[in-house]
């Protein structure tokens, strides 16, 4: 793979991992519209670790409180972590739901979804209008400290629907959270915090595959740094970004991109096919 386009893939991952805009579909389609190749396995697995990193830098203090609080400890750290002790539990429970499905639809998700282009323009489309109906609907009064098993199965059962190539982890999560009256920082937090351990499963699961296939190819190797460090540092900076942009704007902007983006999709998907017939 050549270095330009392992840059711009990680850079794609890194911000479309964390943005309510869907990494798979962007990943997907970037190939396609571009005209390369598809990304081989090894790359991918090199944005799974890169994603996984991203968090990790970002929530890191998070998780020392979450945990420490999870087994009993307290200590002086983020108040509103705090005011929910079970915070640890709540997103283990929740977890459970991605990787229930995700044992059953893991072949599907990552070929036949991956490659059926009106698929995701649909789903980039209607999650865009699930994600304007939560604007619209949500009360916005409930911050972490205020979020309970009922909350939190809910949000994390709408996070198995990520697996469909096109949904966004983000988009999806955060509208759930809105729904059931998360502020939008607040239900954006929650959604990163729970993406955690999916993440890490999907990098271990990535890790075994490359252990099986005997490692990185030298030839991919640099690469395979490269995607990595790019989407590590790009999603750290974009999971700050909309955490910020959140506490004062709307998801409108994400919603909008997603309509257009889908529709642009779906049309080249039928119009190409109609050349190929």
């Amino acid at each position: 793979m050549p270095l330009y386009q392992a840059a711009v893939l990680a850079l794609v991952q890194g911000i479309t991992e964390f943005l309510p805009i869907s990494s798979s579909a962007h990943l997907a389609l970037a190939p396609w519209l571009l005209g390369w190749p598809d990304q081989t396995l090894v790359f991918d697995i090199a944005l799974h670790f890169g994603t996984l990193a991203a968090v990790l830098l970002y929530f890191w203090r998070d998780w020392v409180q979450i945990v420490g609080y999870g087994f009993g400890r307290r200590g002086n750290s983020d108040p509103e972590l705090a005011r929910n002790p079970r915070l640890l539990w709540l997103i283990l429970a929740a977890t459970a739901p991605v990787g229930a499905v995700g044992l059953l639809v893991k072949d599907l998700a990552e070929n036949a979804w991956r490659h059926n282009r009106v698929l995701i323009g649909f789903m980039l489309v209607a999650v865009g209008l699930l994600m304007l109906m939560a604007e619209r609907l949500g009360r916005r009064r409930k911050g972490l400290a205020d979020i309970g098993w009922a909350d939190a199965m809910i949000i994390g059962t709408a996070q198995a629907l990520a697996l469909v190539p096109g949904t966004s982890r983000s988009g999806i999560t955060i509208s759930a959270g809105l729904l059931l009256g998360l502020e939008r920082s607040a239900a954006a937090r929650f959604s990163f915090l729970l993406s955690t351990p999916a993440v890490a499963a999907a990098a271990a699961s990535a890790a075994w595959d490359l252990y099986r296939m005997g490692g990185i190819p030298p030839q991919m190797q640099l690469a395979f740094a490269l995607g990595v460090g790019l989407s590590a540092v790009t999603g750290c900076l974009v999971i700050g970004f909309l955490l910020r942009y959140l506490r004062e704007h709307t998801l409108k902007l994400f919603v909008y991109y997603r309509l257009a983006f889908g529709m642009m999709v779906i049309a080249l998907a039928f119009l190409l096919r109609g050349h190929a017939g």
